[in-house]
């Protein structure tokens, strides 16, 4: 038995045992699972159906698609459904959503025998769209009535708590009769006030927007809800309808999943990479999807090596050139990637948009200009002394400069451009990019010499 199994048995015996404390986390633990299924499948099956609802929930949250199939496959209905019993809302929405995209029956036989409550706030999640807050946000939340004494509702509270019913409280949201959100005071600040004073007595003490609570509707974008949160520094936000009505609550932990997932995917994206293939551990559905993005690169491959061919007499002229061809286009290609990529960082963040072209554009082409007549006067007097003629070390620093500068252009007018149609700028800029640098840095390297050595 290898070391990696003998170490995961061991832990996970530990968590399993009754008599013994562990502190291992639902990661820890998957990351555990992963080692036993690698070398038996059995004995994974084995310790995924001694874990116990709560603890199998969490841990499902962390599993690849691959592993999750085997847990619903081999683990009874009945646990599964009291996994998804103890995970908050939207975790629940989300892993049943995972359950779906791998056997429709099952999932819907696990629905059906979820109680009323748990399945009316699954059906009211899914019913937003993906890119809308109320698809993120979790039902679970601590709130009272202005009328409610202080202390009456820290008592329901510690009730809530004891029965393992809330989470990751850090603030009381107060609403009116009709459930409209007034005020949210932080939980840290209750311990100050009068527990025999209603929450209205307590407000009227402060300035009437004291307490004023951060919200989104939820039909508000996702990003745009995670740029209040980051601007505020906020650990949690109130989801609220066009009337005002309290319905959820988004937490920290669910925004940094939200940028995670975001910043993972644009990373995918400007590779040309299906983040959702990569997560499989089939070699065939990988290699499709990047299969898709290489076949583009090959067409755009095939054009840049057709502008070579109009000169290949130049070049047969000159052997040098062909040295020094891909030095021009790898620079050209590099300055182009720190343009995108910046660029839709900026993007991303919502830091510019494309009415602020002008100022990006000159921004990065300057910078970009700057370094193309740098590394152009530093490569041209490399080549002059590696061939020992002077004007091949003027075509080359001229192309760097032509190449370089309409490198940080490109590299920033393609995401501008696709994000004002809508399209997620990450995706396929790099290969455009790519194609734009390597014809650019080819015609005109190959073009001056023709003209200027010829």
């Amino acid at each position: 038995m290898s070391v990696d199994l003998e170490t995961a048995k061991e832990q996970l015996d530990l968590h399993l045992d009754e008599n013994l404390e562990s502190d291992l986390t639902a990661y820890d633990i998957a990351h555990h699972l992963k080692t036993l299924k690698h070398h038996d499948d059995e004995l994974f099956n084995d310790y995924v159906k001694q874990l116990d609802p709560e603890t199998l929930g969490d841990v499902a949250m962390e599993l690849p698609e691959s592993l999750l199939k085997d847990v619903i496959e081999n683990v009874p209905s009945e646990q599964i459904v009291n996994a998804l019993a103890e995970l908050e809302s939207d975790d629940a929405t989300d892993l049943l959503q995972q359950i779906e995209e791998i056997d429709e029956d099952k999932a819907r036989e696990i629905f059906d025998r979820l109680d009323k409550d748990d399945q009316a706030d699954i059906l009211r999640l899914r019913s937003y769209d993906e890119n809308e807050a109320g698809a993120y946000m979790q039902t679970e939340l601590f709130s009272a009535n202005l009328a409610e004494r202080l202390g009456d509702a820290v008592a329901r509270l510690r009730e809530l708590k004891a029965a393992g019913e809330l989470e990751n409280i850090s603030q009381l949201f107060i609403v009116d009769n009709h459930h409209i959100l007034k005020y949210a005071i932080p939980l840290e600040e209750l311990i100050l006030f009068d527990f025999s004073k209603s929450l209205r007595a307590i407000i009227d003490e402060k300035e009437p927007d004291f307490y004023k609570p951060h919200t989104a509707l939820d039909s508000d974008n996702i990003k745009d809800v995670v740029g209040i949160v980051q601007d505020y520094d906020l650990n949690v936000i109130a989801v609220v309808d066009s009337r005002g009505v309290l319905l959820g609550r988004i937490t920290a932990d669910d925004i940094h999943d939200i940028i995670e997932e975001s910043a993972t995917e644009q990373i995918y994206n400007l590779a040309g990479v299906d983040d959702d293939a990569e997560d499989e551990e089939t070699l065939v559905k990988a290699g499709k999807a990047r299969a898709i993005w290489l076949l583009i690169n090959l067409f755009t491959a095939i054009v840049s090596s057709a502008i070579i061919g109009l000169f290949d007499e130049t070049i047969a002229s000159y052997v040098a050139l062909a040295v020094l061809m891909p030095i021009v286009a790898s620079m050209g290609g590099n300055t182009g990637t720190q343009a995108l990529t910046v660029t839709v960082r900026r993007l991303t963040l919502g830091e510019i948009e494309f009415k602020d072209a002008k100022h990006v554009l000159k921004r990065e082409v300057g910078i970009s200009m700057i370094n193309g007549t740098i590394f152009g006067f530093v490569m041209g007097v490399i080549a002059w002394f590696w061939f020992d003629k002077a004007l091949l070390g003027v075509v080359i620093a001229g192309s760097m400069v032509i190449n370089l500068s309409l490198a940080g252009f490109f590299g920033t007018i393609i995401p501008l451009t696709l994000k004002r149609f809508g399209i997620d700028p990450a995706v396929g800029s790099a290969v455009v990019l790519t194609t734009f640098t390597d014809c650019i840095g080819f015609f005109s390297f190959l073009g001056l010499a023709k003209w200027i050595l010829l």
